[in-house]
């Protein structure tokens, strides 16, 4: 790479760093010619192609911009903005293609936005769907609708879950202690002999009779 101070074509690796979350790498380099050092930055490249056919490389930047205007006026901090972008980069660099279409880019906005701020999901998603009438918002708030009925009870299946489970634990502890109160053990015989006292009554008895006696 030439150098950006005397435009020597030639430079050295003097140190690499991940960056990114290791999308990227961050090279420090040095001119031999004069000594100075400057900083590169690679990364894999991803092209998107726009509707004109004109391409260009991918940008978090041009994302978070773009959904920043959507989120106008709307309790979204810069660090939620900067979580999204780096969520759609991660959703198109998972599909493995160098060229992405502005449609595709687009689709991979819609879910964090939507996850994010249902407002500004609206108003991104009328210009990127191109909405024209009042329909079109209204078909979509429908479908928003029916994913948040859906929520609800999901949660109630898993309580649902929950509550049988403890049901069963209880019940589970209960024939465990039924169990242990059937098994006893067994009064040894009195010295003078005669039949064991099943279940200690007979030894009880006993002593009241003692009792009784002593208070005679």
């Amino acid at each position: 790479m030439h150098c950006p101070f005397c435009r020597h074509p030639d430079s050295r690796v003097v140190d690499s760093r991940t960056a990114d979350d290791g999308a990227a790498i961050r090279r420090r380099r040095q001119c031999p010619h004069c000594s100075r050092r400057f900083t590169t930055v690679e990364n894999a490249s991803l092209t998107v192609i726009k509707r004109s056919g004109v391409t260009e490389p991918f940008s978090r930047d041009k994302v978070i911009a773009g959904v920043r205007k959507a989120c106008q006026g709307r309790p979204v901090t810069e660090d939620a903005l900067a979580q999204l972008g780096q969520r759609v980069e991660e959703a198109v660099r998972a599909t493995g293609s160098a060229e992405l279409s502005t449609h595709d880019v687009g689709l991979a906005i819609l879910g964090p936005l939507q996850d994010l701020d249902l407002v500004a999901y609206l108003r991104f998603a009328s210009v990127y769907k191109a909405f024209e009438s009042l329909e079109d918002f209204e078909t979509a708030i429908s479908e928003l609708r029916e994913v948040q009925s859906l929520a609800p009870g999901v949660r109630g299946d898993e309580a649902a879950g929950e509550c049988e489970g403890a049901d069963g634990a209880r019940e589970g502890r209960g024939r465990a202690a039924g169990g242990e109160a059937r098994v006893l053990p067994e009064v040894p015989p009195p010295a003078g002999g005669g039949d064991p006292a099943p279940g200690g009554s007979r030894a009880r008895g006993g002593e009241g009779a003692s009792a009784a006696a002593a208070a005679d």
